[in-house]
């Protein structure tokens, strides 16, 4: 592929198109949403935090996001007033036994005073950010050890930190229980480690971790201030929640739990604390829209059972609860207006399903609903309903997606080119490149950012090497950024403008070990297949049987028959197959290193803690034909 040109140019000042449009947009949102979450400031951490996000926002710096100053011409008004709530930060008192820190991480961490210790809610992203709100909810309210974990959920922003707060040796000794819901481990791996390579890649865009903050650029993402980028890690529960009723007394603290699978994760729960009247919402309910899909690539969530769970949960706890909490954004006080915030986030998913489903019912298309749907009074009159996190267009595509999948039913859609193919035809049919580019031009100029952009983006993957192509769609991609409500499509719009100006990064490759050594083996089996490169073994199999001794006394092992037939890789726990090729046995830390690359197979042959019998090639057949772990691709560019 040829060598792309660098451009120059910093990003651009808002057009007049741009600065009229922002300047006429409607928020008419009530302050009183400051107040909530400014309620019980009790102490903040005044140093930056090392791995966290720190580096662009630390309160030591000036902080650009001033509550007394008007939205600037580059910034969406109502998303400016969502990254100034967003930028209040602390330890806050929620109710008498229960606090919160938030604006150190995108997530939320709760403290929950038990009898001998914290039980804490959702120990955020990473270990550095958990760690520093631990310590500062220990500097203000006293020291205490911590006797429980929850994650909330699936995600990892909800247990990314645990090693922050706990160790796997303190919960191994019965001094911490970690309780999720079930099937926490499986989904953790679906969404973070079968796609995550292409996950994480499409999350720089989601997030905009790379972009500079400031007006021009990373404002905020919504759901929080911004995503940290240090170590995370993980820790296996110790209970399962299975079923909505089940009771768990933790510290001496009695919780209620409601299974709430399939809404915002795939495995999320929320919870009620019948002793005080309060309510974990987990992310089911947040101070925005949320995503029926995140833009970095999930399954599809149920809108329909997403909102039926609410339902359920106004149904069981609402009549008793006076005060809900979530882990993000901040509470909502007092028995009334916990209720009228549950029904108006229950009617929200239900509205956006049943009427996505009315018009893909008359014939309308994904892209034409998206267009057609405009929000009724009572949610665009709400911030905890506006599109911050979500994208109403984006939810719409979303459901159509659950249920009648990315084809809209028209053939000639059925198999198109791919992206290389059609822009070169595209090109050709406008008359070549400078006709298309003029075209491309025209449409800036008039402010049709959005087809200014599309027109772009056949010219630059038609011929990425043309800096006019690339110049032109960075800034139309710039544009559309600065007008966009939601946080997530403003950091993807500015993120493929930077990249289109100064290259995408190759990031390194890698998996984090700590998630590994957390999983079943079938799951980390699951990740090793999608990495196989087919072509490479076909026509040839292998088959061996795997011992895997875990544990220091090495007294602790698992069987497994893994192999290669027609180009798949197979595996069946608990036996061994008298068939088999190989036999190799290994301890479980050497098994994780050659899963996450830091081992290759030569070198795990040549390791005195393993012993191999057979032919050592057919391990080779597996594990020398695998991809490398993902380090980054392009998106914005072919």
């Amino acid at each position: 592929m040829s060598e792309r040109p660098i451009s120059p140019e910093l990003p651009a000042d808002a057009t007049s198109e741009t600065a009229a449009r922002n300047g006429a947009a409607v928020v008419n949102l009530d302050d009183g949403d400051f107040e909530l979450a400014s309620r019980g400031l009790l102490a903040t951490i005044e140093e930056p935090i090392p791995g966290g996000f720190a580096d662009a926002w630390s309160v030591q710096r000036p902080n650009f996001i001033r509550r007394d100053e008007p939205a600037p011409s580059t910034v969406h008004p109502s998303l400016w007033r969502q990254s100034q709530l967003n930028s209040i930060h602390g330890l806050f008192e929620v109710a008498e036994g229960v606090w919160q820190a938030r604006g150190y991480d995108i997530s939320n961490i709760t403290f929950i005073a038990g009898q001998r210790g914290w039980v804490i809610i959702d120990p955020l992203t990473t270990v550095a950010t958990a760690s520093a709100c631990l310590t500062l909810a220990n500097r203000t309210l006293g020291e205490r050890p911590v006797t429980g974990v929850i994650y909330t959920h699936s995600h990892a922003d909800h247990y990314g930190g645990v090693a922050g707060v706990t160790t796997a040796e303190q919960v191994a000794a019965g001094d911490c229980v970690v309780i999720a819901p079930a099937g926490f481990m499986r989904e953790v791996v679906a969404e973070n480690v079968i796609a995550g390579p292409a996950m994480m890649r499409r999350a720089l865009y989601q997030f905009g971790p790379l972009l500079p903050p400031g007006p021009r650029g990373q404002m905020d993402c919504g759901l929080g201030k911004a995503m940290p980028l240090g170590q995370s890690s993980l820790i296996a529960p110790t209970i399962d929640i299975t079923h909505t009723g089940q009771e768990v007394t933790v510290d001496g603290v009695r919780i209620v739990f409601q299974n709430t699978p399939g809404t915002e994760a795939p495995a999320e729960m929320n919870f009620f604390f019948p002793d005080h009247g309060w309510l974990c919402l987990a992310e089911n309910c947040t101070q925005n829209m949320h995503n029926l899909v995140p833009i970095r690539g999930a399954q599809v969530r149920d809108s329909l059972d997403w909102s039926k769970y609410i339902g359920e949960a106004i149904e069981l706890f609402a009549d008793t609860t006076s005060l809900c909490f979530a882990s993000h954004h901040w509470p909502r006080w007092g028995a009334d207006e916990v209720g009228i915030y549950l029904r108006r986030q229950r009617d929200l998913y239900r509205w956006i399903h049943d009427q996505t489903m009315r018009h893909a019912n008359l014939g309308y298309t994904a892209p034409e609903i998206a267009n057609m749907l405009v929000p009724p009074a009572d949610f665009a009159d709400h911030g905890d309903t506006r599109g911050y996190y979500g994208h109403l267009g984006h939810n719409v595509r979303a459901v159509y997606q659950r249920y009648l999948s990315w084809y809209d039913g028209n053939p000639a859609r059925l198999d198109p080119h791919p992206p290389i193919e059609a822009a070169r035809r595209y090109v050709e049919c406008m008359g070549g490149a400078a006709a298309a580019l003029g075209h491309a031009q025209s449409a800036f100029a008039a402010g049709d950012y959005r087809w200014a952009a599309e027109l772009g983006n056949h010219l630059v993957f038609a011929d990425p090497t043309s800096g006019e192509a690339r110049s032109l769609q960075a800034k139309a991609l710039e544009q559309l950024g600065y007008q966009s409500e939601s946080a997530t499509f403003r950091n993807a719009y500015l993120q493929g403008a930077q990249e289109l100006r100064n290259g995408h990064l190759v990031l390194s490759g890698g998996r984090r070990r700590a998630t590994f050594e957390a999983m079943p083996t079938d799951l980390m089996l699951d990740a090793v297949a999608v990495r196989l490169k087919a072509e490479e073994v076909e026509g040839r199999s292998c088959l061996i049987n795997l011992t895997i001794v875990d544990g220091d006394d090495g007294n602790t092992s698992e069987e497994w028959s893994i192999g290669i037939d027609h180009c798949a890789l197979h595996a069946v726990a608990s036996r061994h197959d008298v068939a088999a090729g190989l036999s190799v046995t290994l301890p479980r830390t050497l098994w994780v290193g050659l899963v996450i690359d830091e081992l290759s197979w030569s070198q795990l042959t040549q390791h005195p803690d393993v012993t191999l019998s057979g032919d050592a090639a057919q391990g080779a057949l597996i594990f020398e034909h695998l991809d490398a772990v993902g380090g980054g691709f392009a998106i914005v560019e072919p």
